[in-house]
């Protein structure tokens, strides 16, 4: 009798390991195949190739199904060490996928050169689109709200269709080309730019991201072909283009992918030279540390930023702010208190030459305030300097309204006005519905907790109810 396809002999690659792992697992946990495919939101035919080693397997897959399986990071451990493996020896998957017109070798449809400095999120977002069409869309996991990553064709299914369509039309390679002609390159590259920023405000990142994407690995090539002053310019905006998918991968839940730019951006910055962007892309990091759960990094690199600012910049002012809320996460009262005291005097003397940080002034302050204030669990001060941020925003400012008003029901709640915090929260999932924000869906995940307790009043079922409405719920 010849060998099953999980039986691992000596000469199997780090995928049929992993697809072992993958197999053992689930038998552990007495699950069909059928039955981890619906769980995990991905197609049974996908699932038995991945066991088998006879498909490519996207990252985001292996860490659903880890934490459906609770493998507790073993099996995303895997999967980077197979991943590591199959690099360095060249290993490829088994024969029948090497044939496949989408297998991890193809040079087929989506298979693109992206060059050294684009970042690794951009290839896994192509690979992706090949291997399973995936969206990363909320989920509710286990009673809280998960970004996964989920076939496109499941999301169309169920009528969640925003969560599963591009908006913001791709520029082609042609038009590019044209529009690049008719300005400079890079003039043409930065309005595009400011362009993106304002519509993902709007409509959200998740219907600008794929654009995006697409005008970097556009921009890259004409910075390759550049040389002299030209090549120096394009590559400082390729790193603020950087920058800014790694923003935007972060609002569509896909923080590997965020962090996987942001550090492109900071090798980017370093190669130009320039102080200014360095401590931008620095203070970036800050912020992005600090939002995934690593507010003691989030510290050290506030501090590099600020050290690497010039004084008197609004950079520096940047940096003490992302150094702020790090403490009050931390728990660390004094500490925020005081960094917010010194950005506030670093604003009242810092340049406004409208490069950095024009968006600053006193309302951003304290509206950062106010997130630190929630932190610390003083949930009166922060509602009301919600209330007041919401209450100045300007109306294109559609998805920082939506993070503003969960925010700030999040903080009402708090205070035990749960009413109020229901209320709050519904205007917010609409926003949510609309944009696809990961930041909005997480405060809108964190207030569903804080109101379960209080189910029977006024307004909580509703909020829950209408929540439920725009994520998976897997079978």
């Amino acid at each position: 009798m010849g060998q099953q396809p999980n039986d691992l002999t000596p000469e199997a690659g780090p995928w049929h390991r992993w697809g072992y792992a993958l197999r053992q697992y689930r038998k552990a946990c007495g699950m069909s195949q059928q039955a981890l495919a619906r769980k995990a939101l991905i197609d049974r035919s996908h699932l038995g190739r991945f066991e088998r080693a006879e498909r490519p397997v996207p990252r985001p897959a292996a860490v659903i199904l880890d934490q459906v399986l609770g493998a507790v990071g073993a099996l995303i451990r895997g999967w980077d060490e197979a991943a590591r493996v199959a690099t360095q020896d060249g290993s490829a998957l088994t024969s029948s996928a090497k044939t496949e017109p989408h297998g991890a070798n193809s040079r087929g449809h989506g298979a693109i050169d992206l060059g050294p400095l684009v970042g690794g999120g951009i290839r896994q977002a192509v690979l992706l689109g090949d291997a399973m069409d995936l969206v990363v869309v909320p989920a509710r996991i286990q009673g809280r709200i998960r970004f996964v990553p989920v076939p496109r064709r499941v999301v169309l299914a169920t009528g969640l269709t925003g969560l599963a369509t591009t908006a913001f039309p791709a520029t082609t390679a042609t038009a590019c080309t044209e529009l690049a002609v008719m300005t400079s390159p890079f003039e043409h590259f930065a309005q595009l730019r400011r362009l993106m920023i304002q519509t993902e405000n709007l409509i959200g990142a998740r219907h600008v991201l794929p654009a995006l994407q697409q005008q970097l690995i556009l921009l890259a090539e004409r910075r390759r072909n550049a040389r002299g002053t030209d090549a120096i310019q394009l590559l400082a905006l390729e790193t603020r283009y950087e920058e800014l998918a790694g923003w935007c991968a972060q609002d569509v839940g896909d923080e590997r992918a965020a962090h996987g730019h942001t550090a492109k951006a900071l090798d980017a910055s370093h190669i130009t030279g320039d102080a200014d962007l360095i401590a931008y892309v620095l203070a970036r990091k800050a912020q992005l540390a600090v939002d995934t759960g690593n507010s003691a990094d989030a510290l050290g690199l506030a501090t590099a930023a600020r050290r690497t600012a010039r004084p008197g910049s609004r950079l520096e002012v940047i940096a003490v702010l992302h150094a702020a809320h790090a403490h009050a996460v931390l728990g660390e009262g004094k500490e925020s208190r005081k960094a917010y005291d010194t950005a506030l005097a670093l604003l009242t003397r810092a340049d406004s030459d409208g490069v950095w940080g024009s968006w600053l002034d006193t309302a951003y302050v304290n509206t950062a305030r106010a997130r630190s204030l929630a932190a610390l669990g003083e949930y009166e001060q922060a509602a009301a300097g919600f209330d007041n941020a919401i209450a100045l925003l300007p109306p294109t400012y559609r998805r920082d309204r939506g993070v503003y008003l969960a925010r700030a029901a999040r903080a009402h709640a708090g205070t035990g006005n749960m009413s109020l915090a229901a209320r709050i929260g519904a205007q917010a999932v609409g926003i949510a519905a609309e944009t696809g924000s990961a930041r909005i869906f997480d405060q809108l995940d964190r207030l569903d907790q804080a109101l379960a307790p209080a189910a029977n009043e006024d307004g909580v079922a509703e909020f829950r109810a209408s929540l439920d409405r725009i994520i998976l719920q897997p079978a």
